[in-house]
């Protein structure tokens, strides 16, 4: 990493004024509560950031996520920003909470007209420690609840509307040592662009955001399990921030993305390809 003083611009901080990108847009965040991992000082992770940016850009916001604390706690932040924000317990584990999370969701915004699905878990590191069980909960969480997600989003989305699936730079190059979870992030990408031809008809824009080291709690955590990690040598010299894989989702969500579709878009400092 870079030992120069890092210069954070506004929006990789998390401190740029809204400008009305998402104006009247209803957008549910699938993972927008937190874990902080018993951080004192807990950045920002990626699903609580996109949430409230999608508030501060005009969009009412539904938060999911299993734990309703944390759901709420995004969805008090987001209406700070001006918004109109709700929460929604919904377990992606078990198939029955999605097919109530998505109608839920819609019925509280009035509509869909976006959907950010930001869930994974890692469990058993190298092949020699895969379970069967391990292997099928992961798949379950990461990719599964993707799929049910979009079964029940893609009807109920308005024309005209975008789907982002929340991957991770793991799922482009091995890195994370886990194996169910480099798997399964990596078939969103064949998830994604089977939703997205499906969508195509209506006009529904389906994408993969691929976030890569990121100064998250989870990140940190991770970084303890393996130090090596946060000595990776990424080409721009730092790892990212949440705000970061918020203002990309932000971009494939609004009408700034409208031909834009079926794509994986790395946000990883160069990592993915220059390293």
């Amino acid at each position: 990493m870079s030992e120069e003083p890092v210069h954070l611009p506004p929006e990789s901080a998390g401190s740029a004024p809204g400008r009305g990108r998402l104006q009247g847009r209803r957008v549910l965040v699938v993972g927008g509560g937190q874990d902080d991992r018993g951080l004192p000082d807990a950045p920002i992770g990626n699903g609580r950031a996109i949430a409230v940016l999608c508030a501060r850009e005009g969009a009412r916001v539904a938060v999911a996520d299993r734990k309703i604390e944390s759901a709420e706690r995004t969805a008090q932040l987001a209406r700070e920003e001006g918004g109109v924000a709700v929460a929604i317990e919904a377990d992606v584990h078990k198939p029955d909470q999605i097919e109530r999370m998505v109608p839920s969701a819609a019925a509280a915004l009035g509509g869909l007209d976006g959907v950010v699905y930001n869930v994974g878990i890692g469990n058993e590191m190298w092949l020699a420690n895969v379970t069967p069980e391990g292997w099928d909960f992961a798949f379950s969480v990461n990719l599964r609840g993707a799929a049910l997600t979009l079964k029940h989003a893609l009807p109920v989305l308005a024309p005209g509307g975008s789907v982002v699936l929340i991957s991770s730079t793991a799922s482009l190059k091995p890195g994370s040592r886990i194996p169910a979870y480099d798997s399964s992030k990596a078939a969103l990408a064949g998830l994604m662009r089977h939703a997205a031809f499906e969508g195509a008809r209506r006009r529904i824009r389906v994408n993969v955001v691929a976030p890569g080291l990121m100064d998250t709690s989870l990140g940190r955590a991770a970084s303890i399990g393996r130090p090596s990690r946060a000595a990776t040598p990424v080409p721009l010299g730092r790892q990212g921030t949440g705000w970061e894989t918020a203002y990309t989702s932000l971009y494939l969500i609004s009408d700034e993305a409208a031909y834009v579709t079926g794509q994986v878009l790395a946000v990883d400092g160069g990592l993915s390809t220059l390293r």
